[in-house]
């Protein structure tokens, strides 16, 4: 996690309509030369002052398309620190992104560093060649990742993946990715950073999660993992161990109880949720898929949502206007506490220094990382038909 200097006295002396009042007269005073992002997750405060909401790849593409339609120089990007690197690869060399707060981290994605992934690299195929191994390992890294480990992945022939396109990606990888596979040849697969997401989507597609699968704990006393070497031999997933802090919180027992509750509730959950979760639940789906089922909900139904709460929420308020009862799966506070560090008065204190002519926090990805990161990007676009990195993403919304 990087530092963050702590901002001026004068906003925290500020009132919420005086920070607001200032925040809109300072994105009127610079009109085009910025676009401002608010990821889903982020909160309502600084969702009301976002030009585009979305999800991470969708608002670094859209990102890029409206700073060539509009001549935007500035991207202030309100959600971590992967998502502001991702749009600082997408958009042209001559933008500049901006992270309103450095701290505003993912835990998930600093659970895989280049380092710890280069040692495991290193360790599983040195095993397999010394194991007479006939086959290739191909690396799919999540996008909840740093730049770096993108790159790693797209040098080795891997690709990114979402949430909602894991198993297209994971099936191009079986099938040997851009080296269709020989006979007899046998593939496996790394899967990077997030291991619920690998094994949801591994087990959806017929593969055991207790003989097809292993973990691998970067931080494991031993070598391999912490694995056998006959383990990582007969898996077909090798699983990094990390997670996402937030869909961690839920716990099947949630989903028992709301059941027990109201048994016609239908529980939809985030395949970053714990397999035993997402077996319990009625759906699961990406973020999109989630807004996406509450949007097309029948009145007068009732959903539970395993999700980020900020979303939960304004999925929720929506939702009770149309007569669909929206709630969040667990009470506790299921929220991304890095993002919610990116608030009004840190949104303010960038825009001030902009009009001001000077730049703080910029993110930049030098340019072999992103050369690499774009192949494994590129890859996953088209795998998944869906173009290449210059197309604006539908699913983005725009704030009237």
């Amino acid at each position: 996690m990087l530092w963050q200097p702590s901002l001026p006295d004068r906003y925290a002396r500020l009132g919420d309509a005086e920070i607001h009042a200032a925040i809109a007269a300072r994105k009127a005073e610079l009109g085009d030369s910025v676009v401002i992002l608010g990821h889903h997750y982020q909160q309502d405060d600084v969702i009301a002052h976002a030009d585009f909401t979305g999800d991470s790849f969708k608002l670094s593409q859209l990102a890029a398309e409206k700073v060539r339609e509009v001549g935007a120089r500035y991207v202030v990007f309100c959600g971590v620190h992967f998502m502001a690197e991702s749009a600082d690869i997408l958009t042209p060399d001559d933008t500049t992104v901006i992270l309103p707060d450095l701290s505003a981290g993912c835990s998930m994605a600093d659970m895989a560093s280049d380092d710890d992934v280069e040692d495991a690299w290193e360790q599983i195929t040195g095993l397999l060649e010394e194991e007479g191994f006939v086959g290739r390992v191909v690396p799919i890294t999540y996008m909840n990742s740093s730049a770096a480990i993108k790159a790693f992945v797209g040098e080795r022939g891997g690709a990114v993946c979402t949430s909602s396109n894991a198993r297209a990606v994971l099936e191009w990888a079986f099938a040997g990715g851009d080296e269709p596979r020989r006979d007899g040849e046998s593939i496996k697969l790394l899967f990077l950073p997030d291991q619920h997401l690998g094994r949801n989507t591994a087990a959806d597609m017929g593969y055991d999660v207790g003989t097809q699968m292993c973990l691998w704990d970067p931080q494991a006393p031993s070598d391999l993992g912490g694995n056998e070497a006959q383990t990582l031999l007969r898996s077909d997933v090798i699983l990094w161990k990390g997670h996402c802090s937030v869909h961690k919180l839920f716990r099947p027992e949630h989903v028992d109880q709301v059941k027990a509750q109201r048994p016609a509730t239908t529980v939809i959950v985030h395949p970053e949720c714990e397999h035993e979760v997402v077996s319990k639940a009625d759906l699961s789906g990406s973020t999109e898929g989630i807004i996406k089922a509450i949007d097309a909900a029948e009145v007068g139904s009732y959903w539970a949502v395993g999700t980020e709460v900020h979303l939960v929420k304004r999925l929720a308020d929506e939702a009770a206007r149309r007569g669909v009862h929206v709630r969040i799966l667990s009470e506790c506070q299921c929220l991304c506490t890095t993002m919610y560090r990116i608030d009004p008065p840190h949104l303010l204190w960038v825009l001030d220094n902009l009009a001001e002519g000077n730049v703080v926090n910029p993110i930049r990805v030098d340019e072999q990382t992103t050369r690499w990161s774009l192949v494994a990007l590129e890859r996953m676009l088209s795998i998944t038909g869906r173009g290449s990195l210059g197309a604006v993403a539908p699913a983005a919304q725009p704030i009237d």
